[in-house]
């Protein structure tokens, strides 16, 4: 017993080590297409507001709401709302990106400029052709 003592700081070290690695691994957002996101981010009314105890989520429709997460889900848990918004107002036609408002009225059109964007979006918002 004695010898795999001096062991067992290096072997909480690695413990440690990869219980981190593993938290920052799952806590981190999913990759995102620069010019899709940014045109439909002015549309979404999620939002992410810095305040002194951390990061919120907003709402520019709602003033009330308001969801504090944990660190660790944070990223997921915006992420869930932006897709359920996205798959009641976001709609694809051929290689158009329509943004719609709640009484199906087209806002804005986005040409799509390449297959990657037509997968970001059916993966991230949920939206099918």
């Amino acid at each position: 017993m004695q010898k795999y003592s001096k062991y067992l700081p290096l072997a909480l070290f690695v413990g440690f080590f990869i219980l981190g690695l593993s938290a920052l691994i799952e806590s981190k957002p999913s990759s995102k297409n620069k010019h899709v996101y940014t045109f439909v981010q002015k549309y979404s009314p999620y939002y992410l507001e810095k305040r002194f105890g951390g990061l919120e989520i907003r709402s520019k429709m709602d003033e009330s709401f308001k969801e504090k997460p944990n660190n660790a889900t944070l990223f997921k848990e915006f992420e869930r709302l932006e897709k359920s918004w996205g798959e009641k107002h976001l709609k694809l036609q051929n290689n158009l990106l329509l943004v719609v408002d709640d009484k199906g009225q087209t806002i804005a059109k986005l040409p799509l400029q390449s297959q990657e964007e037509k997968a970001f979006v059916q993966r991230y918002y949920g939206v099918a052709p």
